[in-house]
């Protein structure tokens, strides 16, 4: 976390894509950008009003724009390749590029190997750590043109830093591989194509 009393810099005019930004942290981010000015790419699955799961990417992009932004709506599943490259593929037709890479979208379940069914240990490392990875695979192209144009491209994901104290792991192992799989990701390309990239946020 930045603690400086610097002003952050303005995201007017860049573009942000967000994974699961439907509702909660990932609208919460976008909402902030858009008072800047910036365009915000919706990646989300929900299109119908659920009412155990308020919003959709629909109401979000209206709150995003409210808000003083430009809003992309997609519905996408980012354990689904050929929709997430095309979603960067509409993203770049709309506004012309990616600047920003927020993985935020993440599957929960609290619960000790033995409540832990496979089916939900593949739902979250699909979605926490292989849709990261894809998604930032996709996107790579556009932050790498992103800082060639030199606009600070980053990316930002909603897992904790690395810690292998097992008080982390014992409660919930499934859930802790499937968010450190989320950092990992991040760290590597980070290093390996020299943009900024932060991890926000600890394990719950």
């Amino acid at each position: 976390m930045n603690t400086s009393s610097q002003t952050a810099p303005s995201l007017q005019g860049k573009t942000l894509f967000i994974t699961g930004a439907s509702r909660g942290i990932g609208l919460a981010i976008a909402k902030r950008a858009a008072v800047d000015g910036a365009n915000i790419v919706i990646l989300a699955k929900t299109t119908e009003p659920n009412p155990k799961l308020p919003g959709t990417i629909y109401s979000a992009a209206k709150e995003i724009e409210a808000a003083g932004g430009r809003a992309l709506p997609l519905a996408v599943d980012i354990r689904d390749d050929d929709a997430v490259f095309a979603a960067v593929a509409k993203a770049v037709e709309t506004f012309g590029g990616i600047d920003i890479l927020v993985n935020n979208a993440s599957a929960i379940s609290l619960t000790n190997t033995e409540a832990t069914p496979m089916k939900r240990f593949d739902l979250m490392n699909g979605i926490n750590a292989r849709g990261t990875y894809l998604c930032t695979a996709a996107c790579l192209p556009e932050l790498k043109k992103s800082a060639a144009a030199g606009r600070k491209p980053q990316v930002l994901t909603l897992s904790p830093p690395l810690s292998m104290k097992t008080h982390w792991f014992a409660p919930h192992t499934a859930y802790t591989m499937a968010k450190y799989g989320m950092s990992l990701c991040t760290l590597g390309h980070a290093r390996q194509h020299q943009f900024s990239a932060r991890l926000f946020c600890r394990l719950r």
